[in-house]
């Protein structure tokens, strides 16, 4: 099994129109504290960001916030965290989180949660870690990304290998189950000759 010390965890800064985002936010945050891992998030007390951090600590966990100096006002810093690290910019929060996690998961959220995901899903992609990667699918909130990667696989642009990768669930123990099951994928990023099938003779 997946040893996670901690898990960082991307979410929205807001908690969106349904009051499940909030909740699961909450009963994950819940859930690690409850298993000993320790939560990395993006370090705001506002949003599913705060639910998450506020749920984790309430549960006696450890909680690390990453937090770009420039958003420490807008996002309203958690000030009740185990610790928050203030740093220069959006690559180093990102940089800081995967150094400080043994896996990712990310929550509902916006466009920066997308980024989040998707860079952090590209770096395993590449080869430059093997730490699990899960989708939090809260109330359908994700099926229709779901389906698109499907499909970008279906039309040749992304391998089934790496789309296996992403870990996808409803509730958060069936997540955090998978992720500690989940074996690294092998795979190549790169086609070669013997991928692009039979050529015609020149």
């Amino acid at each position: 099994m997946t040893q996670l010390a901690r898990l960082a965890v991307f979410c929205g800064s807001s908690d969106g129109v349904q009051p499940e985002y909030r909740a699961a936010a909450r009963l994950l945050g819940a859930s690690l504290a409850v298993r000993g891992i320790g939560v990395v998030y993006g370090g705001a007390a506002i949003g599913l960001m705060g639910a998450l951090a506020d749920a984790a600590l309430e549960a006696g966990g450890e909680v690390i916030g990453v937090l770009p100096r420039h958003l420490a006002a807008r996002e309203i810093a958690h000030a009740g965290l185990s610790r928050l690290e203030l740093v220069d910019t959006m690559h180093e929060r990102k940089a800081r989180m995967a150094e400080l996690a043994d896996g990712f998961v990310a929550l509902p959220g916006g466009l920066g949660t997308l980024e989040e995901l998707f860079e952090i899903w590209t770096w395993g992609q590449l080869g430059l870690h093997r730490k699990p990667l899960g989708l939090l699918d809260v109330a359908g909130y994700y099926a229709p990304l779901v389906r698109l990667v499907d499909d970008m696989v279906a039309q040749g642009f992304v391998r089934a290998g790496h789309r296996a990768m992403l870990q996808v669930a409803g509730d958060a123990d069936g997540l955090l189950e998978s992720l500690l099951r989940y074996q690294p994928v092998e795979t190549r990023k790169w086609l070669d000759a013997a991928d692009l099938g039979p050529r015609e003779p020149r």
